[in-house]
């Protein structure tokens, strides 16, 4: 009789790893984005516009920064006066006459830093200057 050989065999660990389950979640992942992103609403913000307005104030006070950062003030289309940044406030207030709803517009040189436009802006606010617009250049 043949001698039987006891052969111990031993279980060998796999090193390898198991891909099925990691791609079978990763499918019903992308399944699930891919029918949720059409249903997603995208938030809508309203910007504002710049239009013509239906009427022209009677009485409009404008503020020219120049290139040289030098303020003028300038009152219905009338002649420009030199003012310094602390009589500022107190020129336009008596400009106004008394009125908050006359409208005070700030027209700068390209040139001038925008940190001056709003030194000018913050000194009207401080003042309690109500209606404060900004000039805009139509085309170009």
């Amino acid at each position: 009789m043949p001698a039987v050989v006891a052969r111990h065999s031993r279980r060998r660990s796999m090193s390898e790893i198991n891909m099925v389950p990691f791609i079978d979640v990763m499918l019903v992942l992308l399944i699930i984005f891919m029918v949720s992103a059409p249903l997603i609403t995208t938030g809508v913000v309203d910007l504002p516009s710049v239009g013509k307005a239906k009427q022209k104030p009677q009485h409009v006070v404008e503020i020219t920064v120049g290139a040289d950062e030098r303020l003028k003030l300038k009152v219905d289309q009338g002649e420009s006066s030199v003012v310094g940044m602390p009589q500022l406030a107190a020129r336009v207030k008596q400009l106004q006459g008394g009125n908050a709803d006359t409208p005070v517009v700030i027209s700068a040189d390209k040139n001038v830093k925008y940190e001056q436009v709003v030194k000018v802006m913050d000194t009207l606010q401080r003042a309690g200057v109500q209606r404060v617009g900004l000039t805009v250049r139509q085309g170009g």
